[in-house]
């Protein structure tokens, strides 16, 4: 499928997006489920229909067109157009949700205030390769996300950017022979 890239003009001077996904299309069973049933059930209700005496045929017939439509939009083009617009990426310094069409929600969670990062995932989750991704921040309460496609890749990707984050204020060198935070930004010329 067609991948849309995090827009760039949303980004910080130097910031790099990291990983970008949408909710795992699990959450996208139910309501193609309900669009299947409602189509046949539809086909079928309008074929019978046309038993009917005229007028009442094609009364029977918009009616059914009716409902069914009113259920297609409500119970999969809704869920549908949010699993669209619902966004989680993982920047190199932040982690970014943004969700809605009409009514926009989003929440940015800078690396540096991430205390924890876990994930969880039972067995439906691990069947389709999904979980929970829980991000404890310097928030009151941790913050959950379900659906999460690859959590385990995108615990590790969040773990990474925390832990080996370049700006970090502390002058001893780096796990695994990398510089200091203070020695990187003096060659990157970063402040």
């Amino acid at each position: 499928m067609f991948e849309v890239a995090y827009p760039d003009s949303l980004l910080s001077e130097g910031e790099r997006v990291v990983a970008h996904k949408h909710p795992h299309f699990k959450m996208l069973i139910f309501p193609v489920i309900v669009l299947l049933v409602t189509l046949v059930a539809g086909g079928w209700l309008g074929w019978r229909a046309q038993d009917f005496e005229s007028p009442w045929d094609t009364v029977a017939t918009i009616a059914v067109a009716a409902v069914g439509g009113i259920l297609v939009i409500w119970l999969f083009l809704v869920p549908f157009v949010r699993w669209r617009t619902t966004h989680f990426v993982v920047t190199t310094d932040r982690v970014i949700v943004r969700e809605g069409v009409i009514k926009r929600t989003g929440i940015d969670i800078p690396m540096q205030r991430i205390n924890s990062v876990r994930f969880e995932h039972g067995l439906v989750d691990r069947i389709f390769g999904c979980g929970t991704l829980v991000i404890e921040s310097a928030s009151d309460e941790p913050l959950t996300f379900d659906d999460i496609p690859q959590v385990e890749k995108m615990h590790t990707y969040i773990y990474r950017q925390v832990n080996d984050n370049p700006y970090d204020d502390y002058d001893a060198p780096r796990a695994g022979g990398h510089e200091s935070g203070v020695e990187w930004r003096e060659r990157y010329g970063r402040a």
